[in-house]
């Protein structure tokens, strides 16, 4: 398989872009997004198999129930940083290795509990992003891997992007049938 090809597997939607300009018509359609995950993820995963679950997205690639648990930490760790932001000056976020927490044992359990959490943090990310006035959406945090700060309206489009990308990925697992 060609660099290409796995970079087309790594990032079905492709990489996140942020706009140039983000209007009030982009911030409504990424909490859309984002509310809507839960329910996309469950409609995807909720018949399949513990073999099917075991499907990788991409060669080497995480499976379809890493995807899952890997949602439920990374949107823990999205909700925080968003309230981190709005109730601190710029705050610094701490980053996590998030590949080494996709070997950890909570990992290789049955997906309900981060099913649970997706649906409990979803509804609290929904509820807290709407709700937030042009000032706090230009309210910012620092993330220290990137060396950059980060507006809470740029964050929302990560976010948004982060949800479709991995709705791709079981997608795409579940197309590849565990071929890689």
């Amino acid at each position: 398989m060609t660099h290409s090809q796995l970079q087309d597997l790594k990032y079905p939607i492709g990489q996140f872009e942020t706009p140039e300009v983000i209007t009030n018509d982009h911030i409504v359609d990424w909490i859309n997004d984002i509310k809507a995950l839960p329910q996309g993820v469950i409609d995807l995963v909720e018949h399949l198999s513990n073999s099917e679950l075991n499907y990788p997205y991409r060669p080497e690639g995480w499976t379809i129930q890493q995807v899952v648990h890997h949602l439920a930490d990374s949107h823990m760790n999205s909700i925080i940083r968003f309230k981190l932001a709005i109730t601190e000056d710029s705050p610094t976020i701490r980053p996590y290795f998030e590949d080494r927490w996709a070997t950890l044992k909570d990992y290789d359990q049955p997906i309900d509990s981060s099913l649970s959490i997706l649906n409990g943090v979803h509804e609290k990310l929904g509820v807290l992003l709407s709700s937030f006035s042009e000032e706090e959406l230009a309210r910012e945090f620092i993330h220290p891997e990137h060396g950059k700060r980060f507006s809470l309206k740029e964050t929302i489009g990560m976010y948004a992007w982060h949800s479709n990308h991995h709705l791709a990925h079981i997608r795409q697992a579940l197309t590849y049938k565990g071929e890689f």
